[in-house]
């Protein structure tokens, strides 16, 4: 297998951006989904990698096979937003998902960051087990910051609080 490399967002990755998001949206997750409905996906500079925010993708033989964000929401908190990787690349035995997550968590450590929030669906499970797995703790919708992005597909809320070394 060919090397995988994690680096941040740059605008011509908007195009790979969409074709791993879009497909695991619709044709894995049945979510009626469409670009437009993601605006923060057109302006990933603006949305996410401003303030103490991020915006990473996975690269495989110069095709994004994997994304990770995180918008500063203000007052030391952030929200990790669309984590997705190819369904081919997906699992243990490939680490992708971690390593994009470990990128993620340095990243808010050396920022400064102090929780991490995050929204997902009832229909991602696999996805429940691996942030419960790296020490993201369940939460109600009503301990979420006032400015966490709520996305309405989101059903489920998680917390991680990041102690600085």
């Amino acid at each position: 297998m060919s090397e995988i490399e994690i680096r941040p967002f740059v605008a011509s990755d908007v195009d790979g951006v969409f074709s791993v998001i879009l497909p695991i949206q619709r044709e894995e997750f049945g979510i009626e989904i469409t670009a437009d409905d993601q605006p923060d996906l057109s302006s990933i500079s603006d949305f996410y990698q401003s303030g103490k925010g991020q915006f990473w993708v996975a690269v495989r033989n110069g095709q994004i096979v994997g994304t990770i964000g995180l918008k500063d929401i203000g007052n030391e908190q952030t929200a990790l937003r669309k984590m997705f990787v190819a369904a081919d690349l997906r699992g243990r035995e490939h680490g992708l998902a971690a390593r994009l997550l470990a990128e993620l968590l340095a990243h808010a450590e050396a920022e400064g960051i102090k929780e991490i929030f995050l929204g997902t669906t009832d229909k991602f499970l696999s996805a429940h087990r691996f942030y419960e797995k790296n020490a993201f703790a369940e939460v109600s919708r009503g301990e979420l910051p006032r400015s966490f992005p709520l996305m309405a597909v989101d059903s489920k809320f998680y917390r991680r609080s990041i102690i600085a070394a």
